[in-house]
């Protein structure tokens, strides 16, 4: 039983600890600068970005650690890095098995193909779990190496409502993966869209006019800036992630169910 998530699981190890140990060592550098920058006003320094653009990138307080690791960590890393990256592979999670044909052997098995379409992109919780449950003690420990302190609730929390936002990104990149048969055409697509909608929340989403549009993005439930520097969050949007990845989860196994394979 779960054969096909211990399989699947075991190959995506090696990247998860890439993944991990990429973005602990990224997170350790922007700690050091920070204290390499000790002392500037960050505030004269971005004061005259457009309103549009300090949102985006989640600048603010970037004289304290906590405002600093939000706008360089967790905005550029964790929302659009990660997001990238686990939308980019869950393109790959059926698509490129249909492309190799090793799905054939995969659908000879007594399991049906919602079940198998479930396990297969269970997989993907390795790295995202891996690099949460390890990316977070690093950052902390990063922080206390320097002198600096941050709330550990406050990071906790970072890091445990970041989960519902990159659940959706794969959701996204699943529903690509059983769209389309070539891998590299189903990637694309879901980079491509959660690009775009991370632009549109953070550009277009900033005009009065198309303000609405930002509710269609992902971005738009995913705050780390606030929840790190107050534990500032909103459950609601948490569950409007959730229920988001449910949707594209039944949504991507009823076109895996229809599809020729």
């Amino acid at each position: 039983m779960f054969e096909t998530v211990r399989y699947e699981g075991k190959r995506r190890l090696r990247g998860a600890a890439i993944l991990t140990v990429a973005v602990g060592a990224y997170a350790g550098f922007i700690v050091w600068y920070f204290t390499v920058l000790e002392g500037v006003s960050y505030e004269d320094v971005f004061s005259d970005l457009p309103p549009a653009m300090l949102e985006a990138f989640g600048i603010e307080s970037l004289s304290t650690i906590e405002g600093f690791l939000g706008a360089q960590v967790f905005n550029f890393v964790w929302l659009l890095g990660l997001g990238l990256y686990f939308a980019y592979v869950g393109g790959g999670t059926v698509a490129r098995d249909i492309e190799t044909g090793r799905m054939d052997i995969f659908l000879s098995l007594p399991i049906t193909r919602s079940r198998l379409l479930v396990e297969k992109f269970a997989a993907l919780l390795v790295p995202m779990i891996a690099v949460n449950a390890l990316g977070g003690p690093i950052i902390y420990l990063s922080v206390v190496a320097v002198g600096e302190t941050i709330p550990l609730d406050n990071l906790f929390l970072a890091h445990l409502l970041s989960v519902p936002f990159l659940l959706v990104c794969s959701g996204i990149g699943l529903a690509f993966s059983v769209a389309v048969d070539r891998a590299a055409i189903a990637e694309r697509g879901a980079v491509g869209t959660v690009f775009v909608l991370y632009l549109l929340e953070s550009v277009i989403g900033g005009a009065e006019a198309y303000d609405w549009i930002q509710y269609l993005s992902p971005t738009q439930y995913y705050e780390p800036t606030p929840i790190l520097i107050g534990g500032s969050f909103e459950a609601i949007d948490s569950a409007i992630l959730l229920v988001a990845f449910v949707g594209l989860l039944i949504l991507s196994q009823a076109l895996f169910e229809r599809r020729d394979v």
